[in-house]
Parts: structure tokens; sequence; C-alpha cells
């Protein structure tokens, strides 16, 4: 008997089908993988299947069996037995899925005591079962831990062992690795393939092909609320049918694509040659929280159209190195240069008739936006711009002149960044740093940010600093890297020579560490 047996599921929000007459069968010990964009149904269709679909939501099918029994007449109490005890759910943020006011043991044992696994109630014992279970090193410690004193890792590990407690025979995990570093993303891929393993049914849902390709043994591709491909993990990788699935694969960043756009595979407009002229340099940088030192001895040189790459793990001191560039801290000891000129050693007011020149564009620029401001005004960032310069800057960007009215709340992740970078570019930068620019977008539009880039860079001859966890991307964009960790620089050089012959052992962990099958690579 089938774990899940579910025929022509529909789901619909205010008489709007957003998922369309799908049908998904799970079998125990089987992951099956549900990929698409944002707003393709994939994270409604997960989330119907333990009565969460939403406020408001109608969800019809012809057969939803759960286990073997009828789902479409549970009310609350059988949802409620589902959640948990059936089905464990593993969301994308651990930090806010998971109370901040409870310690590690009190979240745990609250999910053994609500499954009520025993009478005598969870134990510490158990608790630390599970904690080891999922890979937690020293779990003792861990046990009077609050979510905000883990890292991103060990975050995701004590939700996965909160949604294994009460040994559910289906593990829903939605884009349970997309926020991690690249070897926190392996260590919870594997993490979830030994639960498979172990004869847990998985279904996975995420916008990224490599990630489930190392896991799952089918896939379904969603698009508007429909499944338009199915099949084996891979045939699916290997042999696409639909154009929409050939269009997600190949805008999968690697070296392979390299000079070519991701989302119609023509190259790139040459870039003006790079000169060498520096245009941003650092030496001897290091820089102190308190006793903890986050960078030390950092040095590098950006010449006029180049992209420097720069990878690590979270607090290996990435997004320090981009705000000693910037200037907004500074250093302990060390220089930067900006342009030929001092820049981390003068005054604020000596920097910022500077300033203009060099720009950020970050992971989420909603932080950044004032959420009353229309996106003329974002753009003009408290200058007066007329409107043929604002509209200017849009088509650079890739829009028209009727988004200027627009708010941020109206906007799509894709839409935000590019008036993100259309506000970087109303200065005119000689130096765009791009701290984590894509890591939040869905991979068709984070191949469209990131062709937007490359024209612009052959266009203007930006030099750029772009900083990301993601090895595909950086390999993709970059010229020469930074590999960094602990706060130093390990290793640097051409691109193509630190990720095809990596010297330093870090960084040939985090090269092994990148979820790239051979049919992946293949395909793309």
């Amino acid at each position: 008997m089938s774990l899940v047996s579910i025929d022509d599921l529909r789901v619909s929000f205010a008489g709007t089908q957003v998922v369309r007459g799908i049908s998904l069968t799970i079998e125990p010990g089987e992951c099956v993988a549900i990929v698409g964009e944002s707003g393709s149904g994939k994270s409604v269709t997960a989330r119907s299947l333990l009565g969460l679909a939403g406020p408001g939501s109608r969800v019809e099918a012809s057969r939803f069996l759960l286990g073997g029994k009828n789902a479409l007449g549970f009310g609350e109490r059988e949802w409620r037995g589902v959640r948990g005890r059936f089905a464990g759910l593993v969301l994308q943020d651990a930090l806010v899925s998971l109370d901040p006011l409870r310690t590690v043991q009190a979240e745990i044992a609250e999910s053994l005591r609500r499954q009520e696994r025993s009478a005598g109630g969870p134990t510490r014992h158990r608790v630390l079962d599970l904690l080891t279970a999922v890979g937690v090193p020293d779990p003792d410690t861990r046990l009077p831990q609050y979510p905000h004193q883990l890292s991103g890792g060990l975050r995701q590990r004590v939700l996965i062992a909160s949604a294994i407690a009460a040994d559910p025979p289906l593990i829903i995990a939605d884009e349970p690795t997309t926020a991690l570093d690249v070897t926190v993303q392996a260590q919870i891929l594997r993490l979830l393939a030994e639960r498979k393993a172990a004869g847990t049914a998985l279904l996975l849902i995420s916008h990224d092909l490599a990630v489930v390709a190392s896991v799952a043994d089918r896939i379904l591709v969603m698009k508007d609320g429909l499944v338009v491909e199915q099949g084996s993990t891979a045939r699916v990788l290997s042999e696409p049918t639909h154009p929409y699935t050939r269009r997600l694969l190949a805008a999968v960043p690697s070296a392979a694509s390299r000079g070519h756009r991701l989302s119609d595979g023509t190259r790139v407009p040459a870039r003006r040659p790079r000169s060498d002229e520096v245009v941003l340099s650092a030496s001897g940088l290091s820089f102190s929280y308190g006793t903890r030192t986050v960078a030390q001895d950092i040095g590098f040189v950006l010449h006029r159209a180049e992209t420097l790459g720069v990878v690590g793990e979270s607090g290996s001191g990435k997004t320090t190195l981009a705000r000693l560039a910037l200037g907004l801290l500074k250093p302990a000891s060390g220089t930067v240069t900006l342009l030929g000129g001092p820049w981390s050693d003068v005054t604020e007011k000596s920097r910022r008739p500077l300033r203009p020149r060099i720009q950020v564009i970050s992971q989420n620029p909603l932080d950044s936006f004032d959420p009353r401001y229309t996106v003329a005004r974002l753009i003009s960032d408290h200058r007066r711009l007329p409107e043929e310069r604002i509209e200017e800057l849009l088509e650079y960007v890739g829009l028209d002149l009727s988004f200027a009215t627009r708010r941020p709340r109206d906007l799509s992740g894709g839409q935000r960044q590019r008036v993100a970078i259309a506000r970087a570019l109303g200065y005119r930068p000689d130096v765009l740093i791009c701290d984590e620019p894509v890591s939040a977008l869905d991979v068709s539009v984070q191949a469209q940010v990131l062709d937007l880039l490359a024209d612009l860079q052959a266009e203007l001859g930006m030099a750029m600093v772009f900083i990301s966890h993601d090895l595909g991307v950086v390999h993709h964009v970059s010229d020469r890297v930074l590999v960094m960790k602990d706060g130093r620089v390990v290793e640097s050089g051409p691109a193509d020579d630190i990720f095809f012959d990596p010297g330093h052992p870090y960084t040939r962990e985090l090269v092994a560490a990148v979820p790239a099958p051979a049919t992946l690579r293949e395909v793309v």
C-alpha cells in the first residue's frame, strides 16, 4: 500500500486554483521531490498533506489517501493526529520555526509530549537520543541552549529532531537547505538520505535541482499549479522533455555556463578589457568584535571591470570583509584604498564625496527599503532625479516606467533586487559590492539577475566583489576567487584554478560538498 496516494488534487483560494489537478504517490522508503519556482504550487501541495493548505483554502481531490485513510473527511482532530505522528514537517528557516523562548531540550520534549509517546512523559535521555540520531555534536551541551545560540546547521538539525520525534513514516521537507552553506547543506542532505535508507519516506520541496538530485528517486516539475513533467531523477535530469524543465536546468550556474547568459544560453557581451587600474585594494585587514576576532590579515586587489568572488561558510568573515571595503567598519589594523586614494584611514567627512563610487547590493533589499516609498523615490535615494533618469535606470535593469509608482510590497523578489541594482547604478559606481545578492531567489530569477549584472558590467565597466556561499554562482561570475575560513583568506587565485585544482584542504572540502551529480552537469 502506498503511504500517500492522491489523484486530481485541486487547491483554491477565493475561487482561484493554485494547484490544478495533480496526482502524487509516495511509497515507504522513497524520496519524491517537487521542484518549481515560487508560485508554482509546490509548497501548497506539500502543506495540503498536513491539512495546512492555508486560511480560506478549498482542497478537493478524487482520491486523497494518507496511510490508507481517506483524508478528505478529516476534521481538525484527525489532522492533528497526522501532524507529527504520520508526517513530520521541516521548513526552510529553523530560526522562525523554533520557539525562541524554548531551550533545545524543551522544544524536542514538547514534540514528544504532544505525541504522547509514553505515559511517563519525555525524558532527557530520549531527547539526547534524538539529537544524536540527527548528528548534533556534543548533544549534552546543546540541551540548555536557545535557537539564537546555535548555528544554522545545528538549528536545522534540531528542527529535524523535533520532526522525527514521533518516528513518523513520512518527512515533508520544504526548502530545508536553501539558507544553508554548502557544507552544512551537504550534512543535512546526508541526514535526510540516512532517514530514507532507514525506511522513512521523504517529500522534498525545492527550487534547486542539484539539491534534489542527490537524494530523490523521482522528480515532479511544477509550473502554474500543474505537473508539467515527472519521472525518475536520472531521466528527468538527463533527458528532460518539457521546455520548462530544460529552462530550469539551463539556469543552474556552473563552470560550463561561464561567459553565457543563464536565461537563454547566448554569450554575454565582451567586457571591456581588464586594465591594470586598481579600483579597490586591501592589505593586512583585521577586525574584532570585543574579544572575538572576525577578520585577520585580509588582503586583495580588485581591477577595473574585474569580478572578485568571495566564498566561505557563515562566520568565515565574508560580510565583515564587505563592510570593511565599504568603509562601514574601521579596521583594527591594515588599510583599504579606493580609486588609488586612502579610504579606511580617513574621516567619514572625507569619505562622503567618494561614497557614490562604491555601492552595495545585499541579499534582501526589502530590509533596506522604506515600505512607504515608491520605486522612483527608492531609486532617487534622497536625491532629486528627473523622470528621464529614473526611466533610464529602470530600463537598465529590465523594468518599464510603470514600476516607478509601485511600492516594495507590490514587487516580486526578483523585481525588488532589480530596483536595488537600479538604485546602486544611479550613482554611476566604479565598484559594486554584491553580498549574497541572489541566494534568496528561485533559480530562474537568479539567472535573470546574474545575466543583468553581467550585461551591466560589460556595458559600464564596473568592478565587482561578489560574495556568496553558492560555489556554482561564484564560479559562473568570477575572474578570481578568495576562499575565507575563520576570518582568514586561506586560498586565492583564478576561478578555474580554485575550483578545478584547489590547494587548501578547506577549499577541497567546499568543492566536494557541492551537490552537482554527473547527470546534472551533463545536461547543463
